[in-house]
């Protein structure tokens, strides 16, 4: 979760900032350290206002600090489809998903894994549209773990392709019911994009990527900017009545109550895509082939050997924060809590946490000790507020 934590002045010197840093403060956002930068955490309506505004509207989130990227083949063949073969074969060697059947345009969730079937980090692997693109990849890394995660892809592709980050321009999320007309005011052909697909457009002569994307649960997009031209789109952005800056705060609320994980919260190094719940991130081909990082732990849990599973809760009373203890009825220690808090859609509590697999049936009652205290819980399915992604019809 969000947390403002003191720094030593040391660690304070080495912040960064993103370019649209200097907005955020004219705008009266609260800044604190999160991930490295010093980003918003919140202005002045205050998270729960900008929650609401989000679910019911449009929110404007910098999200700067994440890591995009392009990996591209330092040959290339002519051909489309080989060439886009031989760069996800590379990408294939780190995440567990199917980056080869990727069709173009499409992006794709996935999970970096480690030996032991771990999770590294979550991101996304996107293929471009245009066969002149044919051997590149976009790919999408966390904050906090994208100078390891860069360093894992630059290993994996050493003498065949190069990674160009990308993360010194600006990241803009554009989330909500009202999104999409906001974006046909800005950049009218993206809104033909449907969720998980993207493109390369032009917004005044300059080149935007946009995907429609996001970590709301709402239907949105995500924007990147060269470094000169973020605040020029994000100034635009706000131009729009339906749209009003959010920070970090309602981020994490929103993707909390779209029951997503948190890397370094609900994923990290210990924790497999099917104990987080993510098995549908385990390719078909990749898991026949069984020719990704921890697939013989994965594959086994797959199949039913697996202790713990990651579970969502109502709370009744106080939220209940990363770390507490899940109780079973009879106040024993089953568990813990990964993120909770507060949920303004729904005006109680709620969290995600890890359980046995015999306390994870929607229904079964437990509790969670906030403070020292037992308070009441139920195991509710997620997510907690239905997703509302734009999907495009099959084409028959």
């Amino acid at each position: 979760m969000i947390r403002n934590e003191l720094m030593d002045p040391a660690e304070a010197r080495d912040l960064k900032y993103t370019p649209l840093h200097a907005a955020h403060v004219a705008l009266g956002g609260r800044m604190v350290p999160f991930g490295g930068y010093e980003l918003p955490v919140q202005y002045p309506p205050g998270i729960i206002a900008e929650h609401r505004w989000t679910r019911e509207h449009a929110g404007l989130f910098d999200v700067s600090h994440m890591g995009p990227s392009f990996l591209t083949l330092n040959e290339r063949s002519g051909s489309a489809e080989a060439d886009h073969e031989a760069v996800a074969a590379i990408m294939e060697t780190l995440v567990c998903g199917d980056i080869k059947s990727l069709k173009p345009g499409q992006i794709r969730y996935t999970l970096m894994l480690n030996e032991n079937g771990g999770t590294i980090d979550d991101l996304m692997v996107a293929r471009p549209a245009t066969p002149a693109q044919a051997g590149r990849l976009y790919v999408v890394v966390n904050a906090g773990t994208k100078e390891s995660d860069f360093a894992l892809i630059e290993s994996a592709a050493a003498g065949k392709a190069k990674l160009e980050r990308a993360d010194t321009g600006g990241l803009l999320a554009l989330q909500g019911p009202q999104a999409a007309e906001a974006m046909a005011g800005f950049v009218p052909d993206a809104t033909d994009l449907g969720f998980m697909t993207f493109g390369t457009f032009d917004w005044n002569g300059r080149r935007l990527v946009i995907a429609r994307s996001g970590y709301t649960g709402e239907d949105g997009f995500e924007i990147l900017a060269g470094e000169d031209d973020a605040v020029a789109v994000w100034s635009k952005l706000l131009e729009d009545e339906r749209v009003k800056p959010v920070g970090l705060g309602a981020r994490d609320s929103l993707r909390l109550e779209a029951g997503l994980p948190l890397y370094g919260h609900d994923l990290d190094e210990t924790v497999s895509p099917i104990e987080a719940g993510l098995g549908f991130a385990v390719s078909r081909r990749r898991r026949e082939a069984a020719d990704f990082p921890g697939a013989q732990r994965i594959l086994k849990e797959r199949d039913g050997a697996l202790r713990r599973i990651r579970v969502g809760l109502t709370v009744e009373g106080a939220p209940a924060r990363e770390g507490a203890e899940i109780l079973d009825e009879n106040a024993k220690a089953i568990g813990f809590v990964s993120s909770g808090g507060f949920a303004p859609s729904l005006g109680r509590a709620i969290a995600l946490g890890f359980v046995p697999t015999d306390f994870a049936a929607p229904g079964t009652r437990l509790q969670v000790s906030v403070r020292g205290r037992a308070q009441p819980a139920e195991v509710v399915a997620t997510p907690f507020v239905p997703h509302r992604y734009m999907r495009k019809p099959s084409a028959q």
